[in-house]
């Protein structure tokens, strides 16, 4: 791949002192520009742009041989162009975003007024997982370099060559943002170095490692983490309608989504309409189509046969499954959707995080069921609500928590460049993306000014006592 060959003389950080040098490196040049200009940033962001997208077909590429097949269609619209539309609107709003905010300083300091700056923290660290390397490390990273930062980032070890092209795109701003790699040591040792700020995204369970790492150097965090996301299918809604926004949530990257649908439930009396439609049409658009982007495969043998083991499982405990195609030897790592029904608590596929093209299906009869269920377990990063029901959508809305929610599609509000992403308890802390995502990367830094003509400091402490009134009338109106 052009432009991917020289990356190879380019020495990986696999060791703490390396580790700690690069962060230094990082620090001492912003220390040497702290508070960069509006034109420097925009310049800056122009640039990685300009780099991804002379770089995007060696991109497509290098995630192809990471997960033995993965479709460009997958590539583009999860990793090259979320990233590409987070540089245009962080360009496109920079300049507001960097403007003092005026605030009310009361009656106690008239006539001074008050306005809050946006302050660069400093170096921030990215723990980027497998699924989305260029998306999950870039997207943090180009709202971390608007806010003035410099940016280190931890890439996967199972996306070797994914991480290659992305020192290629990155090659030209090594002042600004640096890669490392390694396995879990390297993991370990990056996410217990000071930095100024910290992103992880991953599972809940190395997430609390990551936390407590940082919790040594009161390193500010944030937790991008996942969980079991429901879907709730209404009484009404036309089934194809529901059916279609589960499949894209379900069959982009194959599931390998933290945001993916992880289970659904139906309605008692829709279940059968529900497995039939999600069947006919996932093969209409898969199998029996002529679009040259397939199915992805599942990124590595231990990923796929965890996912078997899910399925051998749930069988094994009385389970039925219902197969858009069955799982064949000669089609690589590809699993196409399996939904599971009969399940029950016991089974893993209801207890554990699916991360792929599996996906449980239980009935309801009483929607108070489905939100008890909900409220009883670890809160999830995302919920989907297939209804045109108003009330039905605004009774789930105001009694269940999550990080965001999709109503009559799956999975695309992450897309959405001008709201927040976060979640919610164990499906993680803190947010970014749109204005919040600066203001993540920022120290909001209240400045009082004062005017040195007025003595109002020589008026409170001589007149003590008259001050001591006034203030007490005003308080007690």
């Amino acid at each position: 791949m052009e432009g991917i060959s020289v990356m190879n003389e380019t020495k990986s950080v696999e060791n703490k002192d390396s580790l700690r040098a690069t962060l230094e490196s990082l620090r001492d040049s912003y220390n040497q520009q702290p508070y960069p200009s509006y034109r420097d940033r925009i310049d800056l962001l122009n640039t990685l742009k300009a780099s991804l997208i002379r770089n995007e077909k060696q991109i497509y590429e290098a995630l192809k041989k990471d997960y033995g097949y993965r479709s460009e269609f997958d590539s583009l619209i999860s990793d090259v162009l979320p990233t590409v539309m987070g540089i245009n609107y962080a360009i496109k709003n920079l300049r507001r975003w960097m403007k003092p905010s005026k605030r009310h300083s009361g009656l106690m300091l008239l006539p001074s007024n008050v306005k809050v700056h946006y302050q660069p923290l400093g170096v921030v660290g990215v723990i980027t997982p497998w699924n989305f390397p260029f998306f999950l490390a870039l997207g943090p990273a180009v709202q971390a370099l608007a806010a003035g930062n410099r940016v280190m980032i931890k890439m996967s070890e199972f996306t070797p060559n994914a991480n290659q092209a992305l020192r290629a795109v990155l090659k030209d701003l090594s002042e600004h943002i640096v890669i490392c790699e390694g396995e879990s040591e390297v993991g370990a040792a990056f996410s217990s170095l000071p930095f100024d700020h910290l992103v992880f995204t991953g599972s809940t369970a190395v997430a609390r490692h990551v936390a407590s790492a940082a919790a040594k150097n009161l390193t500010p965090i944030t937790l991008e983490l996942g969980g079991k996301s429901p879907t709730i299918i209404d009484d009404t809604i036309d089934m194809a309608i529901a059916v279609d926004a589960i499949i894209v949530g379900k069959s982009v990257n194959s599931g390998q989504i933290c945001v993916a649908p992880d289970y659904v439930f139906v309605p008692e009396n829709r279940k059968e309409a529900f497995i039939k439609t999600f069947i006919q049409r996932y093969s209409e658009y898969h199998l029996n189509s002529n679009n040259q982007n397939t199915q992805t495969h599942i990124v590595s043998k231990r990923q796929y046969d965890r996912l078997l083991g899910f399925l051998d499982d749930a069988k094994q405990k009385g389970a039925n499954i219902h197969s858009v195609k069955p799982i064949e030897n000669d089609q690589g790592r590809r699993v196409y959707p399996h939904l599971v029904t009969e399940v029950s608590q016991e089974m893993k596929v209801l207890q554990e995080e699916i991360f792929g093209s599996i996906l449980p299906v239980m009935t309801y009869r009483n929607i108070e069921e489905v939100i008890e269920y909900i409220n009883e377990r670890p809160r999830p990063l995302a919920l989907y609500i297939m209804s045109s029901q108003d009330l039905f959508i605004e009774n789930i809305l105001k009694n269940t928590h999550s990080g965001g929610v999709s109503i009559n599609d799956s999975a695309m509000h992450v897309m959405a460049d001008d709201a927040p992403f976060g979640g919610i308890g164990h499906s993680g802390m803190g947010q970014y993306h749109g204005h919040e995502g600066f203001q993540t990367f920022s120290k909001a830094r209240t400045v009082l000014r004062s005017s040195s003509w007025l003595p109002k400091n020589r008026i409170i402490l001589k007149h003590r006592d008259f001050v001591f009134r006034a203030l007490r009338t005003l308080m007690l109106r």
